[in-house]
């Protein structure tokens, strides 16, 4: 049988040309019929009875391998293995695997034996078997490739079929054979290789035989992911490096590698790791970072540095001893184009910190290392790129968890982090809170007094150190002091050498026992007091390293408080986060972030994201305030709860307790809030035993008026004791308590989107119910506390939610209170200087009030006018405050009991119209005479009017009923003969005009907010008094005033918008108004009127920009929103921007750079290209009718930041502005 004369390395350059070309002139003859046929060698039995015998042949002596029949027959075969089953690859890989296997064992025999003449055969054997494996296992990565390829789309769907033999279908797992494979290449490399490869070139082809296919399986991101292939792999090219000169080959390969395949970043470095901490030979990594640190990368390509910076940060974690020895070159990286090496190179830096933190070494070039580690990452803190600027962040938060503190570095990060809360991208700035709440967790200074963070705590702690220093350390005059500092520049020797020479031996003889024992004494004081100061001086130092810290975090709460503003809910949730760890630490700032938290409930929560935040918000809550220590009972865990939630209304706005009604409800709903927590606070609001703080009691009954919003039945069952509580003695002592009492009654009756949530069913209670009785009698509480007026605002309320007739109930209430203001007024000589026309209106009320009940009356005998006393004048202009609060109120309500009535009976017709004709009729009529009384106004008189006009249309259409009820607040309310409010709109008209007589200045306000609610009652009032009220708007010295005419004139742009459209200047001149109060009420009634289309813009809008560089910043942040949300409806920003720029232009009072602000702000919102263009048109033909050159530098400002592409625009702007002088 003839050998083979095989040479490798032209088997090798065949091979890399094209395999399919390498001659078989000696294969078996079955195998050449098939060369014309590739299909045919699919068949198992053509391939086995070729097969079969080789492999005999060969498990008999791996000698057999040279024979060139069986060596063609399987070069053969290889050519061809797309034809061939998996069976017969599998038959083939194994063949060639085993016969290795068998070969390295007689090589080792052999090679013991020091027999000389086998090597040359070995070696042809070794150079054999490694060019068919190699050829093979690329055969079998082929095939599995084809396999993942062709069933990828199926990735899912159930299991996969079990793999183990060939099957039917022809596929195989080959992965126990590879490992096989692998780990004869192992055996095959351990054997001494240089005995058999004589030259260099010799070994590293062989070696290339066997390492080549290793980086072939590694590409398939399959095979990477099995641990038991990725470790022999590994394991091959370990032994390949360490013992067969492998490792610039192999750097070649894994810098290609890390190019291009991202899947072996990690692998890798894990090789790497492996190659240097078991096979000890590091100096391959460090040969491919040095070759890395000097890789340029194009601006283009995105892939390699992704793949590189993946890689490196995977060494820093696992080896980082190899990367901090390479770590100066790598950080010329630094300076790269691209963000994400230099991202990876931030973290390696962490990486490096964290190792270096835990090393033992703690040596003067240790500290070196580290703070150059820290300056770096300080440094990137302001690199140009936001995902940088990230990474630093999360590094610190991670270095942040270590053991070791970095006390100094922490105080920078946390000052770093403070400046990045107002970075302008919003990664960064979620990443700063989140860093910020880190260092909070983790802060060190928790060695004295415990983990809390109280500045005011720690101040006291730093005062009292002070202290104790100033008292330990000698006054400045002390005497001795001076000597002292000489003595110490003086050389001890030289004193002593000339004590010496005068007396020698009579120092020592001078001092007894005694002194001696005081000069050691003495001397043991001052160790002691010099230890002490020092000890002092460390503490000091610890306290105020401590309070630059908090300081630092008070500073970023009112950044983080805006940030709660934020439209990122991401950041929005990780703000919320800050604030409770802040509050866990009890740092004191915290605690105004956590009710700024509140408004958060009202977050729309359409998306997932708007849901997150509600959800995270009430979790936040829930663990803050509503979750008890373990160790507490449910009784004090109840106790706990309660005093919590009424903690959370002590001193909080009227917004912050509308978003808190808001969260408490939502939190009812779901069943947060137990009932015994609920019969807790009932006990607190109830005690009646023993005197508790007013506002205890008071947080308790606000608490459940929000509770009941959700579950009216809370209010329903405790109706006694708020009657005995609120509305007795205790609520006529607290007018808050009462006023609040009236909040949860009302309660009772859920009204607008609660009565459609509510499922309970609330029947109105008759006027002699004792909760009516005791609101009236609320109302009638003697006092001149500015409090009365919220109550009695609440008890109106109540009444009109409550009360069947509530317009006959409040009639008894203006009545009573007229009889009491006006009988007194005459009881006693007059508290005031009287006009003409106020001796014939102040009475009037009284008498008509009392018509038919026989009372004498104020117009019977007016008395002479004497000078009053100044009690009497302040009771009687107090009553009349009251009384004229009592009616402007009333009025409204009354419109709004108007409106509910009209619905009810259209709701009421709709549900008849379901029935029979007849019956339909009949309950019509039944409907109509039962709402006679509550769709009259205010008299009784007036309802029987009123009745016989509504039976007349009651049963005709909706539009009848509506017509009628538009009657009776037009005509009836305020001008009707037997109308009580008729009688009061004269006189508040009076009272307003006259305000230098009536000039009390709680009389003025309450009659101006009197005067405009009776104006939202009828147009007609409106019209003849709105002349009246626009002067008050804009002369009244009040502000309180000025501030209800601008709201009132709001109302009643809605109301009767034909008569406030041709006014609106006037209120758009209040955005002038001296008092920021009144300028911002202002701006939020225009924001509501313009963008809700109540109120046409003609040019003013000019006005409301002025306000973005207000002086307020409440105010600049509302002219933003509006401006804002006006940029979203139909261009108007766009279509008013020539009229607002001709306003703010001939304005000289603004600044130019105030000016150009704002300018700025507003072309932010002019998007298209179209409409840039035609505003640079407009704004150009301005330029040569500038008068001055401020002018012409405002219009090329503007021209400037518009995109408009025009060369005839920026040919005249460029040539500057000209003054043209005309002839003297």
């Amino acid at each position: 049988m003839d050998s083979v004369s095989f040479d490798i390395n032209d088997a090798l350059k065949h091979y890399m040309s094209d395999p399919t070309a390498i001659p078989t002139p000696e294969a078996d003859g079955a195998l050449a019929d098939c060369e014309s046929d590739p299909e045919s060698l699919t068949d198992n039995a053509v391939v086995n009875g070729v097969l079969n015998p080789i492999v005999d042949a060969v498990a008999e002596n791996p000698d057999a391998i040279t024979r060139s029949h069986i060596f063609d027959s399987l070069q053969f075969l290889l050519k061809y293995t797309s034809f061939l089953s998996a069976h017969a690859l599998s038959k083939v890989f194994d063949l060639i695997t085993s016969g290795l296997a068998t070969e390295a064992d007689a090589i080792n025999n052999d090679l013991e034996s020091d027999e000389q003449d086998l090597i040359a055969h070995h070696k042809q054997l070794l150079e054999m078997y490694g060019f068919l494996l190699q050829w093979t296992i690329a055969a079998v990565e082929t095939k599995a490739a084809e396999k993942s390829s062709a069933t990828a789309p199926t990735r899912g769907r159930g299991k996969p079929k079990s793999k183990k033999d060939a099957g039917k279908d022809g596929t195989w797992d080959s992965s126990a054979q590879l490992e096989t494979a692998l780990n004869t290449m192992c055996k095959v490399l351990r054997m001494k290789l240089a005995k058999i490869f004589l030259t260099t070139s010799e070994r590293d082809t062989f070696i290339s035989l066997l390492t080549r296919p290793v980086y072939m399986i590694l590409e398939s991101e399959q095979r990477v992911k099995s641990t038991s292939i990725r470790m022999h792999a590994f394991k091959v090219l370990c032994i390949a490096v360490k013992h067969h000169g492998h490792g610039y080959a192999a750097q070649i390969s894994i810098v290609q590698n890390l190019t291009y395949f991202e899947h072996l970043s990690e692998p890798m470095a894990e090789f790497l790791h492996i190659l240097a901490e078991q096979y000890d030979y590091p100096q391959l990594a460090d040969e491919i970072l040095r070759e890395l640190s000097n890789k340029e990368f194009n601006s283009n390509d995105t892939k390699g540095p992704k793949s590189v910076s993946t890689f490196m940060i995977r060494l820093s974690e696992l080896a980082p001893r190899l990367v901090i020895k390479q770590v100066t070159l790598l950080a010329k990286q630094l300076d790269s184009e691209s963000y994400t090496l230099r991202c990876a190179l931030i973290e390696v830096f962490g990486n490096m910190l964290a190792h270096l933190s835990k090393s033992d070494e703690r040596g003067e070039n240790h500290k070196t290392q580290m703070n150059a580690f820290f300056d770096v990452l300080e440094e990137r803190f302001l690199d140009i790129n936001p995902y940088c600027r990230c990474r630093t962040i999360q590094v610190y938060v991670k270095l942040c968890e270590l053991d070791q503190k970095f006390p100094k570095r922490r105080q920078k990060a946390a000052e770093l982090a403070c400046r990045s809360l107002e970075d302008k991208s919003s990664h960064v700035r979620r990443n700063a809170v989140k860093l910020l709440g880190t260092l909070i967790r983790t802060h060190p200074f928790t060695a004295l007094h415990g983990a809390q963070l109280a500045r005011k705590d720690w101040q006291e702690r730093l005062d009292m150190v002070d202290a104790e220093l100033n008292s330990l350390k000698p006054p400045v005059d002390a005497p001795g002091l001076d000597e002292d500092k000489e003595n110490t520049t003086v050389d001890q020797g030289l004193l002593d050498d000339a004590t010496q020479i005068e007396s020698p031996r009579k120092h020592p003889a001078e001092m007894t026992d005694e002194e001696k024992a005081a000069a050691i004494q003495k001397a043991q004081e001052e160790a002691a007091t010099s230890e002490a100061i020092e000890k002092l001086t460390l503490t000091k130092r610890y306290y105020t390293e401590a309070l630059k810290f908090i300081d630092v975090l008070h500073e970023a709460t009112g950044t983080i408080c805006q940030l709660l503003g934020s439209r990122n809910k991401s950041e929005v949730i990780e703000a919320m986060d800050y604030f409770e760890i802040g509050d866990a630490y009890n740092i004191e700032q915290n605690k105004v972030g956590i009710r700024r938290m509140l408004r958060l409930i009202w977050t729309k929560g359409n998306s997932d994201e708007g849901k997150g935040v509600q959800a995270h918000l009430i979790d936040c809550y829930k663990r803050l305030f509503f979750e008890a220590p373990d160790s507490f009972s449910p009784n004090d865990a109840a106790n706990y709860i309660a005093r919590n939630m009424i903690s959370l209304t002590f001193g909080a706005t009227p917004a912050e307790l509308t978003s808190l009604e808001q969260l408490l409800s939502t939190m009812m709903k779901q069943g947060m809030i137990p009932e015994l927590v609920v019969a807790k606070l009932w006990q607190v609001y109830g005690v009646q035993k023993r005197d508790i703080s007013r506002k205890q009691r008071r947080g308790a009954i606000i608490v459940l008026g929000m509770l009941a919003t959700a579950s009216p039945e809370i209010v329903v069952g405790e109706m006694e004791t708020m009657l005995r509580t609120g509305l007795g003695a205790l609520g006529r002592a607290d007018l808050q308590l009462a006023k609040y009492t009236c909040v949860a009654l009302r309660r009772i009756n859920p009204t607008g989107r609660q009565a459609k949530e509510s499922t309970a069913i609330f029947s109105r209670l008759s006027n002699d119910h004792a909760v009516l009785v005791r609101l009236a009698a609320i109302t009638e509480v003697p006092t001149d506390s500015k409090d009365w007026y919220g109550v009695a605002e609440q008890a109106i309320n109540a009444i009109y939610t409550l009360s069947r007739h509530p317009d006959v109930l409040c009639s008894e209430i203006i009545r009573r209170k007229t009889r009491a203001v006006f009988s007194r007024m005459s009881s006693r000589p007059s508290s005031r200087p009287t006009s003409r026309d106020e001796a014939q209106s102040a009475p009037s009320p009284a008498s008509t009030a009392e018509t038919g009940d026989g009372d004498p009356t104020v117009a019977g005998s007016q008395p002479a006018l004497s000078s009053p006393t100044k009690k009497q004048n302040k009771d009687n202009t107090v009553g009349l405050s009251q009384l004229l609060f009592i009616v402007g109120h009333v009025a409204v309500k009354q419109i709004v009991h108007l409106e509910l009535c009209e619905l009810d009976f259209k709701r009421r017709k709709q549900e008849k119209e379901k029935t029979a004709a007849a019956t339909a009729r009949s309950s019509l009529s039944a409907s109509t005479s039962s709402r006679r009384s509550a769709s009259a106004a205010k008299d009784k008189p007036k309802v029987d009017d009123e009745g016989d006009e509504l039976d007349l249309i009651g049963g005709t259409t909706e539009d009848d009923f509506t017509e009628a009820m538009a009657h009776i607040r037009e005509r009836e309310l305020l001008y009707g003969p037997t109308s009580l409010l008729a009688h009061f709109g004269p006189m508040v008209s009076e009272i307003c005009a006259n305000n230098t007589t009536y000039r009390d200045r709680n009389l003025q306000q309450a009659a101006t907010l009197c005067l405009a609610k009776l104006m939202c009652v009828s147009s007609e009032y409106c019209e003849a008094n709105l002349p009246l009220l626009i002067t008050i708007m804009e002369r009244s010295p009040d502000a309180t005033v000025r501030s209800n005419a601008v709201i009132a004139l709001g109302d009643m742009a809605v109301c009767f918008n034909h008569l406030i459209d041709e006014n609106t200047d006037f209120l758009y001149r209040r955005l002038a108004d001296p008092e920021p109060m009144v300028k911002r009420t202002c701006l939020m009634t225009l924001t509501f009127l313009i963008l809700a289309g109540q109120v046409k813009v003609k040019g003013q809008l000019g006005e409301m920009a002025k306000c973005l560089e207000d002086e307020d910043k409440r105010i600049a942040d509302l002219a933003r929103m509006f401006f804002t949300e006006l940029s979203t409806k139909d261009n108007a920003v766009y279509n008013h921007f020539v009229d607002m720029f001709s306003l703010l232009s001939a304005d000289r009072r603004i600044e130019e750079e105030s000016f150009r602000r704002i300018v700025r702000f507003l072309l932010g919102f002019v998007e298209k290209d179209k409409h840039a263009k035609q505003l640079a048109e407009k704004l150009a033909a301005r330029l040569a009718r500038c008068d001055s050159e401020r002018q012409w530098n405002d219009v090329a400002f503007a021209l400037g930041l518009l995109q408009h592409k025009n060369e005839d625009i920026t040919k005249v702007v460029a040539e500057g502005f000209k003054m043209v002088l005309g002839a003297a």
